[in-house]
């Protein structure tokens, strides 16, 4: 990330996700790594669709992306 970046962040105090926002994000890429396993199971696609439409986790991905920091979906 450039320096620019980096200090705007900092002194803005933008990207400071609460813990709760945090923990969520963690059972993201948890669910989704188990998905993708050969024994993933069914659960973890209702867990996903729950944890993405969490106003938190929603909030902080609107963050990211108001700072061009989330690919755009096709």
């Amino acid at each position: 990330m450039a320096k620019a970046m980096r200090d705007m962040i900092v002194k803005t105090g933008h990207l400071q996700p609460s813990l709760s926002t945090l923990c969520k994000l963690g059972s993201i890429l948890i669910h989704v790594e188990e998905g993708m396993a050969d024994a993933g199971h069914p659960f973890d696609v209702i867990a996903l669709r729950t944890l993405l439409a969490d106003h938190e986790v929603k909030a902080f991905l609107a963050e990211l992306d108001r700072l061009a920091l989330l690919p755009k979906k096709r």
